[in-house]
């Protein structure tokens, strides 16, 4: 089987569930654990040089390198490295999945991700706002209504044209049923079924996330599998 044969039916089963997304097959079982937001010390890092690490990773060092480092905080992001090409890299946390899904409050999800200049103005601040909503004690459904009103007050900046994010990092852990998953690209566009990109059409490429559907933030997230780490080390399909 083709290496994009492979990754399309890995993804039928496993997509659903990057970044926090639920898993169907644990759900009743991931709810139960995560049902409510643990104590924020949990999410933290003890270590801010590692969560600097780990942030790096998610893109090629040719990249990353020269890009603004974040680590969370308990009063949220701050920059930890300035860094001079317009990039950022940070460590997301669960909260940053689907409002519904049943690892969304799991404390031991960390995704690094680095998002380029375009989306580090337009995506990244999404992130922030959850973050500040998280860290405030809202619940799910409060959290929505706020992310509804920000949207409705336009406090969210609008999506930019090429938008997109690395996330390529081996040490990030998208979730309890997806572990390490597998090194990817993100692409950012308008609220939209992905029918436009062709995404999970057959042989295509293109997978829609489902990070944002159905979310008040209004854009859609796509994603591309790479064959590779960050370090350029080849990153096998594996199962689950």
């Amino acid at each position: 089987m083709s290496f994009k044969a492979r990754v399309a039916a890995f993804l039928s089963l496993a997509l659903t569930v990057i970044i926090g997304v639920n898993h169907r097959v644990h759900a009743q079982t991931v709810d139960s654990r995560y049902a409510q937001m643990a104590p924020v010390a949990e999410y933290l890092e003890p270590d801010a040089e590692s969560e600097i690490a780990l942030a790096r990773s998610a893109a090629p060092g040719a990249i990353s390198r020269d890009a603004t480092v974040l680590v969370l905080k308990r009063s949220g992001y701050e920059v930890a490295q300035q860094g001079k090409n317009g990039f950022v890299c940070l460590v997301e946390r669960a909260w940053m999945g689907p409002l519904d899904g049943a690892e969304f409050w799991n404390p031991k999800l960390r995704g690094a991700i680095c998002f380029n200049p375009p989306a580090a103005r337009s995506v990244l601040p999404i992130t922030f706002k959850r973050t500040e909503f998280a860290l405030a004690g809202l619940t799910k459904p409060q959290m929505s209504a706020r992310l509804t009103e920000a949207v409705a007050r336009k406090e969210l900046p609008v999506l930019e044209a090429g938008s997109m994010s690395y996330m390529m990092a081996k040490g990030s852990y998208l979730g309890d049923a997806v572990a390490h998953w597998h090194p990817h690209l993100m692409f950012y566009g308008r609220r939209s079924d992905g029918s436009e990109w062709g995404a999970d059409a057959e042989n295509s490429p293109v997978f829609l996330n489902p990070q944002f559907q159905g979310a008040p933030e209004p854009l859609t997230t796509y994603i591309m599998v790479v064959p590779n780490w960050s370090d350029g080390s080849p990153a096998p399909l594996h199962d689950h």
